[in-house]
């Protein structure tokens, strides 16, 4: 989840919300992709969370990072939380049960975001081996309980965790039982937002398939390839989803506006304070009404935090977030950027995509997201498979990347990076399903083994 902003530039009309999105449009040749990726971390004594305080916790690991990176430390009510490299604009945050986050830089190709993922493993593994912890890359914790899993000390945290059970059954489980991988693009015009969403909304079901990586709960199979995905259905239907309204005629930053202040706020931030005002509009804000706040305007920060707290299956931002997909094996970290710089930063790919869904009706692409996270390729829409989908759209994105052309020092492009995603489809199974085979196969009936067959 996202780094708190610090902007307290006061807001007063509904234009400057509009023009804090329209500051993200950029010129095809500044465009940029940043991967985020989050996993858990697990003492490799015992498969256990780690927890915040101790010789062998989440504090010790931060700290030992911050003195070995130098970044600068994160810290709310004199607890470190995260860390962040002023020089590049990479952070590491914490997500509630612990997860360790690395949202990275903002980089011109996927090359870079490959050593960057391969660095900060390294990193984190020479200051976590010694504390005898170990991270593991799964969309779901397999054998821990709700109740096994530690609290961070962050007031955004605290909050939500006290609204989550009041809009869904399964919210605190995405807070704290899950990780996610997504990759973060750029757009040129509002149109270019448009149709990159879009298309990106539509085919995020297949992000899902490809990264399926959360067949295990508590130490059984769950009858899901993505349970992750499937506990996003019953979360917060009003800040997840998939947005219908965004192919609409008239979809734009004022109709994404519209949308934001009618999503419930869960805090405003006041210095190091966070003020619950969970369920509370940012309309009421906006006019000076919010009871906890009375008389107080909105700032730029609380804007920033208030959109980050929506959920959709693509998030705006002053850049577009796709978040379907489950965390998996490293090799597959870079391999999301890879698939979705194909398909969104290649014009005619990006038409072809476009003239692929584009006559989609709001109940296929409902029904296509809610099979998936079960049935995965098998999942069907308009009588084909998602698996001849996947196919299809690698193709593209394939495309996409051969023609932008980017070579990494052995004169490779970014098509290297499909590598594993063409390998599920070529055996026509989910990373999921991978895993269920050697459950019942050389696991023999347990879940242990996945923390040494998922470690980083």
């Amino acid at each position: 989840m996202a780094r708190d902003q610090v902007d307290m530039t006061p807001i007063e009309t509904r234009a400057e919300l509009v023009a804090w999105f329209e500051a993200g449009i950029k010129p095809p040749s500044e465009f940029r992709l940043g991967t985020e990726h989050e996993k858990f971390a697990f003492t490799v004594a015992d498969n256990r969370p780690v927890p915040y305080e101790g010789a062998s916790s989440i504090r010790s690991l931060l700290e030992g990072l911050q003195r070995a990176m130098g970044w600068e430390p994160i810290t709310e009510s004199g607890n470190i939380i995260g860390l962040f490299d002023a020089a590049k604009g990479g952070a590491i945050s914490l997500e509630p049960g612990g997860q360790f986050e690395l949202s990275g830089a903002p980089v011109e190709t996927v090359h870079q975001t490959c050593s960057e993922l391969k660095e900060h493993l390294e990193q984190l593994k020479a200051i976590a081996s010694p504390l005898g912890i170990g991270f593991l890359g799964l969309g779901m914790t397999p054998t821990w309980s709700r109740a096994d899993m530690p609290m961070m000390p962050k007031g955004r945290y605290r909050i939500m965790t006290g609204y989550m059970p009041k809009v869904g059954r399964l919210g605190l489980d995405m807070m704290y039982r899950t990780c996610t991988v997504q990759t973060n693009l750029d757009f040129s015009s509002e149109a270019d937002m448009v149709k990159k969403l879009r298309v990106a909304l539509a085919l995020q079901p297949v992000g899902t398939a490809l990264f399926a990586n959360s067949p295990f709960t508590e130490g059984k199979p769950n009858s899901f390839v993505s349970f992750r995905s499937e506990i996003w259905r019953d979360t917060d239907a009003d800040r997840s989803g998939m947005l219908p309204w965004a192919f609409e005629s008239g979809m734009g930053f004022e109709r994404w506006v519209d949308y934001a202040l009618d999503v419930p706020m869960y805090f405003v931030k006041r210095g190091d304070r966070y003020i619950d005002v969970a369920g509370r509009s940012f309309r009421d804000l906006m006019a000076g009404r919010l009871p906890e706040l009375p008389g107080e305007r909105p700032t730029i920060s609380d804007w920033a935090n208030h959109i980050s707290t929506i959920f959709p299956e693509v998030r705006l931002k002053r850049y577009l977030e796709m978040r379907g997909s489950d965390c998996g094996a490293w090799r597959r970290l870079p391999a999301l950027p890879a698939f979705w710089v194909g398909l969104l930063y290649d014009n005619d790919v990006l038409d072809e995509a476009w003239s692929l869904v584009k006559d989609w009706t709001t109940e296929e692409r409902q029904k296509l997201r809610d099979d998936v996270p079960r049935l995965g390729f098998k999942a069907t829409i308009r009588n084909r498979s998602l698996l001849e989908l996947s196919r299809q759209t690698l193709g593209l994105a394939e495309r996409g990347l051969k023609r932008r052309n980017r070579l990494d020092p052995n004169g490779r492009d970014e098509t290297q990076y499909l590598a594993p995603l063409v390998q599920s489809v070529t055996r026509g199974i989910t990373p999921a399903e991978e895993l269920l085979e050697k459950y019942r196969g050389a696991w023999g009936g347990s879940v242990t083994p996945v923390y040494a067959e998922c470690m980083y």
